[in-house]
């Protein structure tokens, strides 16, 4: 079946013959113009002269004298305007970057008010009083009047509230706006879209020559028409200049129940604008029409089908009508361009994506936004050195970002040596000297541009400066060059625009407008638009036909949309002046579906089942208007995507590797010692002793700003050492303490610095979190005093005490010993009892299995490593000291208010005879699971029981 645009092309050959050259086309895109050029050119057959092309906001766009202000300019023009109505009302005048939200509002209604040839003064008029309206717009019809009611009647009655009251301010500034902005762009010789055709609507045609030029003007595909351009057709038409062709049906052109035709019913009955195509039989209802509807659970899920669909397409051919993937959903975009296949039953897949790949989803990109945070924060966090001298600084998390990002060429030796440094020294803020001085890359990155001004071009330059890299080393991708290339073209040509009117500006408006502009940067994909499979937006397919129509995203909500974006113009104000509202929408969405699939031979609908904060996870009213009305064929699919996660082989090294033997006798024989920390690791989970004592993996560090728990516990620990070191050989009394803990605050602050070792304690300034640390860390220390104070008086026999010491067992029936160390946080003693004190800040507990053997149980639930640990402690202190009935206690500090300090089961306390009964118990199953350890014929593997390993760093070695 002929194409839309073959048919112009036909009818245009036909009626302008050698006037073809001289007539001007225009299309609501550029889209179509390849497409009828490609018509015209199998037409004619020969050479020819084309006809020249327009988009229809070029077109009126050439008319006019003025220039085309771009965004930025309207932006900064408009602003100047509304501070000076501020300043008018003894207002204080408005920044740029409150402003710019604002002014995307504002001048999209003005836009509207000028494409529907609205009277910007009337429509903006304070409306409080009902009667006033009867008065002032005595034409208008009792529907209208009580749009106008409803809305005016919150603001009528009584007392305004303050957002109210706000709001009515703005719409009295509106007019003086308006004129002010549209006066001050005229001065400057610009004019904006909406402003041209506005003038044009009322201009003598007959005396601007750029469309006088041309002896027809051929307007083609058009659908809904603002005021200005309903207008400025009838006068062309009336001047014998434009012809015009719809691309309509009459399923729903000739039903006006079809909201698919509304606009075109307007256009061709109200407007009498005439339809160059002679109508035809309904396409809609004359030919067969297949629709597979897939059903899928989740948002990309609705790309993931794209191969199955493409291979059930029959039509792949080279032909200009073959298949379309229309993104309904335009974030479809870059799961489907992962999805689509190169191949296809053995054909290659020729994909052409006329929507663009976003910038913003790049790397290069990302390179962008990261020099815009360092430069931000090198102006904002500015701080004096020790002379006064204002220091720019450089966060660890930004120049850690730098130094992993794929773009920049610093070798792995650099890095590692700036990572070494600051993990050295622990600062979390770099000052930006020391990395500049650097040179290469780091000196262009992190150089501060002081002046906003400057932004545009230091990041254009130092993109310029990344190319050039790429391109010396050879690793520069095709892509990543055209991304490069559309991001300093797009800087530099902001630059252009609106370098006059960055004085004065922030830092942080013109970096977020620097980021605005360059995530709207799409750069082109190398494709063929006139063959092929195409991947397009809905937009992207006005005037275009296909056999196969892919949908993706059909979903409520997306089509047709739920809003027609933000306005200062309410929707009862803008029914009665006839702008835009919901119901537009609608109809143009309707429109733009029927027309594609009127001509098309087979359909897919996809749609996301799932519901979730951005769909319903209903398909769009369209389809089910369709399946209610239309008698196409509808075939029903519901594709679950079950995931299922393969069970992962499991992991097991073996022991009788030489190197491994060669580690493990290093323990045996006293060359390496282990600690109680060492040997729990390997009751709970083997493997992970095997990566971090054996095969010596450790975790990197991180330098982060806040922190980390095992560093709270650290910071405790010292804490509690310096409070009672003078103490240590003398008894504690209750009353020293309480004396004593009025110096709480300065110990923690002084453990502070120990643990994290910050360069200047003199100027350190603590965070708002690390303040928090500090309160949590001195109510832990009130805990551990509380209960002090409760046992004292008290001897401190030892703090942070080192201990070494052995453990026997039996291996092979031969005798063995390890050799253990580690340090006692506290021994304490008081009538003859010697305590073996340990402080835990985490959710350790002191329940443990009345079977011991539970205690030891890899595959168990009942490990309780704590206890493990301080039973290690007290038997090496007792056999070091030869001493007997010393007792293990637990200072848990989050629950040791409610539970207690002694170990315990559920029957008894971990005190007294059970004590003296347990340790041997305890012993004897140590020395066993000492003896596995050490069992060349027990590999080291994973804990059956996923609890004992949840916060293994090693769970992606060993497949879990």
């Amino acid at each position: 079946m002929a194409t839309f645009l073959k048919e112009v092309a036909d009818s245009l050959v036909e009626k302008l013959d050698a006037d073809l050259q001289h007539s001007a086309i225009v299309f609501n895109n550029k889209r179509p113009a390849a497409y009828l050029h490609k018509h015209l050119a199998d037409i004619i057959g020969k050479p020819f002269f084309a006809p020249s092309v327009f988009t229809i906001q070029d077109f009126f766009g050439e008319a006019v004298e003025e220039k085309i202000a771009d965004p930025y300019i309207q932006l900064f023009t408009l602003h100047k305007i509304y501070n000076e109505l501020l300043l008018k009302e003894g207002i204080a005048p408005i920044n740029s970057s409150h402003f710019y939200p604002l002014a995307k509002v504002i001048l999209s209604d003005f836009s509207q008010i000028d494409n529907d040839l609205v009277d910007a003064a009337t429509l903006y008029k304070e409306l409080e009083d009902i009667s006033a309206i009867n008065l002032e717009f005595d034409f208008l019809t009792p529907e209208q009047y009580n749009f106008l009611s409803r809305f005016w009647s919150s603001y009528s009655e009584g007392k305004h509230k303050q957002k109210q009251e706000d709001f009515i301010r703005m719409w009295r500034r509106m007019p003086g706006l308006y004129e002010g902005f549209h006066a001050a762009l005229a001065e400057q010789n610009y004019i904006t879209y909406g402003g041209a055709y506005r003038k044009l609507a009322s201009a003598d045609l007959s005396k601007i020559g750029f469309i006088n030029q041309f002896k027809k003007v051929v307007f083609i595909g058009f659908n809904a028409l603002t005021r200005a351009e309903a207008a400025l057709f009838a006068r062309l038409r009336d001047a014998g200049k434009a012809w015009f062709y719809f691309d309509s049906d009459s399923y729903y052109f000739d039903d006006p129940l079809q909201e698919a035709g509304l606009f075109l019913r307007k256009n061709i009955n109200q407007l009498q604008l005439k339809n160059e195509l002679e109508p035809s039989a309904s396409r809609m209802t004359a030919m067969p029409h297949q629709v597979d509807v897939y059903k899928v659970q989740g948002h990309a899920a609705q790309a993931k089908i794209l191969k199955q669909l493409l291979e059930k397409n029959t039509g792949s051919g080279d032909s200009e009508n073959s298949t379309a993937i229309i993104l309904a959903d335009e974030s479809l975009l870059i799961p489907a361009l992962q999805s689509i296949p190169y191949q296809v039953a053995g054909k290659n897949i020729n994909l052409n994506v006329t929507m663009g790949f976003p910038l913003a989803a790049s790397s290069v990109f990302g390179l962008a936004d990261l020099w815009l945070d360092c430069q931000l924060e090198m102006v904002t966090g500015k701080k004096n050195d020790n002379q006064g001298t204002l220091l720019s600084f450089i966060s660890c998390k930004h120049l850690e970002s730098f130094l992993t990002h794929p773009l920049i060429g610093l070798s792995q030796e650099m890095k590692n040596k700036i990572r070494s440094a600051i993990l050295a020294e622990n600062v979390l803020l770099i000052e930006q000297k020391r990395i500049i001085r650097q040179g290469g890359l780091l000196e262009h990155f992190f150089k501060e541009i002081p002046q906003p001004t400057g932004l545009m071009e230091g990041l254009a330059e130092l993109l310029v400066e990344v190319w050039k890299d790429l391109s010396a080393r050879k690793i520069l991708k095709e892509m990543d060059a055209r991304l490069f290339a559309g991001a300093i073209q797009n800087l530099n040509r902001l630059q252009d625009s609106i370098g006059n009117y960055m004085d004065g500006e922030e830092h942080y408006f013109v970096a977020s407008l620097m980021r605005k502009v360059l995530q709207s940067v799409n750069i082109s994909l190398s494709g063929e638009p006139l063959e092929g499979v195409q991947l397009m937006g809905l937009l992207e397919t006005r005037n275009l036909n296909f056999d196969q129509v892919i949908f993706l995203g059909f979903n409520e909500g997306i089509i047709p949309k739920t809003s027609i974006g933000n306005s200062f113009i309410p929707d009862s104000i803008r029914r009665v002046y006839g702008l835009p509202v919901l119901e537009n929408l609608d109809a143009i969405s309707a429109y733009m579906v029927y027309r594609l699939l009127q001509r098309a031979k087979n359909i897919t609908i996809v749609y996301n089942n799932l519901t979730d904060e951005t769909t319903n996870g209903e398909p769009s009213r369209l389809l089910r208007q369709l399946e209610y009305e239309s008698g196409f064929q509808f075939n029903y699919y519901s594709l679950d995507l079950n995931v299922q996660s393969t069970r992962p082989a499991k992991l097991t090294i073996d022991k009788k590797h030489p190197r491994i033997q060669e580690k493990l006798q290093h323990l045996l024989h006293g060359q390496k010692t282990l600690s109680p920390t060492a040997i729990t690791t390997y009751i709970a989970n083997p493997i992970d002793f095997f990566f971090s004592y054996i095969a010596d993996i450790k975790e990197p560090k991180e330098l982060t700003a806040e922190v980390e728990p095992k560093e709270l516990g650290s910071i405790l620990h010292e804490a509690m050492d310096q409070f009672y070191r003078t103490m240590k050989g003398k008894t504690v009394t209750k009353e020293w303490i309480t004396l004593s803990r009025s110096s709480n605050e300065t110990l923690i602050k002084k453990s502070f610095y120990k643990i994290r070792a910050p360069k200047n304690t003199e100027s350190y300034e603590f965070s708002g979190m690390q303040t928090v640390i500090l309160a949590i860390v001195k109510a832990y220390m009130d805990i551990i005093l509380n209960e002090d104070e409760n046992y004292a008086p008290f001897k401190i026999i030892g703090l942070e005490e080192k201990i070494n010491s052995e453990i026997d067992f039996e291996l092979n029936d031969s005798h063995h010993s390890i050799s253990i160390k580690g340090v006692i946080d506290r021994i304490d003693e008081k009538e003859g009892i010697t305590r073996i004190v340990d402080y835990k800040t985490g959710n350790d507990q002191l329940r443990f299995a009345e079977d011991i053997t539970q205690l030891f149980a890899t595959d168990g639930k009942n490990i309780n490593k704590a206890l493990i640990q301080t039973m290690i402690y007290t038997r090496a202190y007792e056999k070091l000291k030869e001493k007997q009935h010393v007792q293990p206690v637990l200072y848990v500090v989050r629950n040791m208010k409610n539970a207690g300090i002694l170990f315990n089961t559920s029957k008894n306390q971990l005190d007294g005879d059970f004590l003296s009964t347990f340790k041997p118990l305890f012993e004897k199953q140590l020395a066993l699971k000492l003896a596995e350890l050490f069992d060349e014929t027990i590999p080291f593997r994973a804990s059956e029981v996923p609890e004992n390993y949840s916060y293994s760093p090693y769970k992606t070695l060993f497949g879990s």
